[in-house]
């Protein structure tokens, strides 16, 4: 329980630091538009992220799909959540990786916000399915 606490508050700081650096457009654009290498390489890197995210979200909902019907336990809802929260995280990723192949703030904001609510959103709905009594995996 404590792990998944843990998340959320990942998730709460992901979404203040989005939140203030949105209003402080100065340092944020001097941010999103370093020289062309590092932005080459920061675009490279984030599209890598969300490719390599959303990889591991598919096999994930995937592997939460083959249980029978009616059978489904707290594992396999835990599983199915922590797929969708990689599919929104890849979102982000890509979010990010435009915002720096645009040399713009404003995708960058939305992506640690993104990040921030789905962190946030599952880590509360992963408190939840443990707290039915049932223990889901990892």
């Amino acid at each position: 329980m404590s792990m998944r606490l843990a998340w959320v508050l990942t998730g709460l700081a992901a979404m203040v630091i989005g939140a203030l650096a949105g209003w402080n457009a100065g340092l944020f654009e001097a941010l999103a538009r370093p020289p062309a290498l590092i932005r080459a390489l920061l675009v490279s890197a984030m599209v890598l992220v969300a490719l390599r995210l959303l990889a591991e979200a598919i096999r994930r909902i995937d592997a939460s799909r083959h249980v029978a019907p009616g059978t489904a336990d707290a594992r396999d809802l835990a599983t199915l959540i922590r797929g969708v929260r990689l599919v929104f995280l890849a979102v982000a990723a890509a979010s990010a990786a435009g915002g720096w192949l645009l040399g713009s703030a404003l995708p960058i904001v939305t992506g640690l916000l993104i990040a921030g609510v789905d962190v946030i959103e599952t880590g509360f709905l992963l408190i939840v399915v443990s707290l039915r009594g049932e223990r889901p995996a990892g």
